[in-house]
């Protein structure tokens, strides 16, 4: 296995972890409209899949095909040796890499000590990855991040983190305390690079991607340029646009047939596991800005499965 991102030409283009969005049916739409260079799982809890009842559940959240390699899986806790028994089974899993969220700011994740939370006790943070690290063999391990918690404290905050020496930082640029409120700091994304770059200035130092507001390819290829980073992960921009990494503008009867074909992946993969309401945050955002949206939107709102759903989509296009 080994470290893949040495493989990996740059600018490198990845798809964000994104809880109850980025399933499998979602990044098979992706692998099949626009394959990015590397995909992301969900963030998975680390607490959850050492115990056995956990286990069981999230294990469909770490299924995926070989057409998605190469694939990394995000964990998320705040006890190192889970983390280092869950990189033991992702390593098992056949991953080709493990990514430590240290960024989330969701208030059910941060009560655990967990996501953004770690920014503000960076010895337990180094603890994780380096039990990470341990328990992942040949596995790359990296870390997603953010500027701060309260205020910006990214030189200070990448000195922790450089210690345990990462394959791979992503840096949303905002503090926890932004959330997504204000326009990313990509200026501070640039600065990032900077200091990994003085800390190691090898071959082999840890690569740094930038993460927030990034609408379309061209301005993924812009925010690159200027920051200067060796990547870029994409979140939002992705929902409702499995085309993203390819560039393509989509035609509206395009997009209604990969709505579709998302709902039917979805039900062949999750029925009985997981709600097909969750299919309803999709369905929003295939179908925007075109005439006749918002009608759509409100009728798939109350679509119970496939069948109601491919009805209301065919009575649109009528």
């Amino acid at each position: 296995m080994g470290n893949f991102w040495k493989k990996l030409r740059k600018p490198i283009f990845a798809s964000a972890a994104m809880s109850e969005v980025t399933d499998e049916a979602f990044r098979l739409m992706m692998v099949k409209y626009g394959k990015p260079d590397v995909i992301w799982t969900e963030f998975v809890s680390c607490d959850g899949l050492c115990s056995k009842e956990g286990r069981k559940k999230l294990l469909a959240d770490l299924k995926y095909s070989k057409k998605e390699k190469p694939i990394v899986a995000q964990l998320f806790g705040s006890k190192p040796e889970n983390f280092y028994k869950s990189a033991l089974l992702i390593q098992e899993l056949g991953f080709d890499g493990i990514d430590i969220n240290m960024g989330c700011p969701h208030k059910k994740i941060e009560k655990q000590g967990a996501g953004a939370a770690l920014i503000k006790d960076p010895k337990l943070a180094q603890e994780i990855i380096l039990a990470t690290k341990r328990g992942a063999g040949k596995l790359p391990v990296s870390v997603k991040t953010r500027l701060g918690y309260k205020t910006n404290i990214l030189k200070d905050w990448l000195g922790y983190l450089l210690e345990t020496e990462p394959a791979l930082i992503t840096i949303h640029g905002r503090t926890r305390q932004e959330k997504s409120g204000p326009p990313a700091h990509w200026d501070e994304i640039a600065k990032a690079v900077d200091i990994v770059k003085k800390y190691d200035s090898s071959a082999n130092r840890p690569l740094v991607f930038g993460n927030g507001d990034i609408k379309n390819l061209e301005d993924a290829k812009k925010k690159i340029k200027m920051s200067g980073v060796d990547g870029v992960m994409v979140g939002r921009a992705l929902i409702g646009n499995p085309w993203f990494f390819s560039g393509k503008e989509p035609s509206i009867k395009e997009r209604m047939r990969a709505m579709s074909e998302h709902a039917r992946l979805f039900e062949k993969l999750f029925k009985g596991k997981k709600h097909f309401q969750e299919m309803y945050k999709h369905f929003a955002a295939y179908c925007r800005e075109f005439e006749g949206a918002k009608e759509l939107r409100i009728k798939l709102m109350g679509v119970k499965n496939v069948r109601e759903t491919e009805k209301v989509i065919k009575d649109f296009l009528r």
